[in-house]
């Protein structure tokens, strides 16, 4: 399916933007073990990086809708810029990794309300599809490229050569590994500058902070009484946090059941990604709009399968477990996706609608993420939690499975599906 050319450029410009956000990642992890820190700080980085989608979602989605979105994606781009500069200067890693999020939480929405300002909504799951594909792709670079910049070897290999102007002030891994991100960064910053302005204008947005959050509310309550929103909502929300907090427990279960050391173990993180990349193309390919609510099984077997990783102590097993739990994933995500952006360009503007979203994913990604750092402060065994992990996923999409069910004996949800905006 042929897209624009605009389309084409946020792509490129979201890969190398999220191929920076992972890769520091991995950087920041890095830090912390060189730190000493204790080990249920690591998955606070990534709890760090989520706040602020939750903390500035009645916000974000205003300030997307308020300006062309390519200008939006160049501004928040260059806070990212900011907030891993902050590590040059020795700021902790948390505090770094939150400024970095701060700039994402108000890339995310200009980035997915450019994608339904741009197409039709027939093309949004091809799109979506396209777009998780490429930032999956960025994320299993992101992670080899972090991995391997903490690398004692190539961080030697990187001060041979002679950097312009701040040459004599790289003296460490971490320095080093900076740099390169900081690179990634600006590229995305370059693409960011050539994405078209699409003239979509919104009515004048408010600026009370009052205002905002009672109509960021207003959205919240709007989507959630949805009955395809509802669905596709509790199902993204979902998986997101899953998907976060699967990231940390492939690191820890690498390390006591693999036994790899981090630049390794970040590999894996990648292979996971590879899946997600193979599933989300397959939807894109397979699954049409008015068929996205038909892959939630895939949500039940993909918790069942995660199960299955306590069994394992091989890498060349570990390899495609981790490529079919990834596949899984992807495959029901995309959809669920899609259709939840339909639905809320349908009912709101761009902007808010994805604001909406974000803040929910993100609640959850920052739920999950608190629950797993207690459990490892508990030093509770890694195959506990991967079994804890797998059943609540499994449950909780059962559960939401029958709650359409409920749904569909009352309504028509197809033809919710195919309702345009007026």
């Amino acid at each position: 399916m042929r897209m624009n050319r605009g389309f084409y450029t946020i792509m490129l410009a979201q890969f190398f933007s999220s191929l920076a956000d992972n890769a520091l990642l991995i950087a920041c992890i890095a830090v912390l073990t060189v730190m000493k820190s204790p080990p249920w700080m690591t998955p606070l980085l990534k709890l760090f990086f989520v706040v602020s989608y939750v903390l500035l979602a009645a916000f974000v989605g205003a300030f997307a809708d308020a300006f062309p979105k390519g200008r939006v994606m160049f501004a928040t781009n260059l806070i990212k810029i900011f907030g891993c500069g902050l590590m040059f200067f020795n700021i902790h890693p948390l505090l770094a990794y939150g400024v970095v999020g701060f700039g994402a939480a108000a890339y995310s929405p200009a980035k997915y309300g450019l994608l339904t300002e741009l197409l039709p909504a027939e093309k949004l799951v091809a799109a979506n599809g396209w777009i998780e594909g490429l930032t999956v792709i960025s994320i299993i670079l992101g992670t080899m490229m972090g991995g391997a910049l903490v690398n004692p070897q190539v961080t030697a290999m990187l001060l041979k050569f002679d950097f312009p102007v701040i040459a004599g002030s790289l003296d460490t891994t971490s320095d080093t590994a900076l740099l390169v991100i900081i690179g990634a960064y600006v590229i995305a910053a370059i693409f960011n500058l050539n994405i078209p302005d699409t003239y979509a204008r919104y009515k004048k947005q408010a600026h009370s902070p009052l205002k905002l959050v009672a109509d960021f509310a207003t959205c919240c309550t709007v989507l959630w009484k949805d009955k395809l929103g509802q669905i596709s909502l509790s199902v993204t929300t979902l998986t997101w946090g899953a998907a976060a907090t699967l990231q940390f427990i492939v690191l820890k279960w690498a390390e006591k059941s693999l036994h790899m050391q981090l630049d390794k173990a970040a590999i894996l993180q990648g292979v996971v990604a590879l899946g997600m990349a193979l599933g989300a193309a397959a939807a894109a390919s397979l699954v049409p709009l008015k068929r996205s609510l038909t892959v939630m099984p895939m949500g039940i077997v993909m918790g069942l399968v995660v199960i299955s990783m306590t069994m394992v102590h091989s890498v060349w097993v570990a390899y495609p477990l981790l490529i079919a739990i990834g596949a899984l994933g992807g495959y029901f995500v995309v959809p669920m996706n899609a259709l939840l952006q339909h639905r809320g360009y349908v009912l709101m503007s761009a902007g808010h609608s994805i604001a909406v979203q974000n803040f929910n994913e993100n609640m959850s990604v920052l739920t999950m993420l608190v629950l797993y750092a207690c459990m490892v402060k508990l030093n509770l065994d890694v195959n506990y939690v991967i079994v804890l992990f797998g059943v609540f996923l499994a449950g909780m999409m059962l559960l939401i499975m029958r709650w359409h069910a409920a749904n569909q004996r009352r309504f028509d949800t197809v033809a919710l599906i195919g309702e345009h905006r007026h």
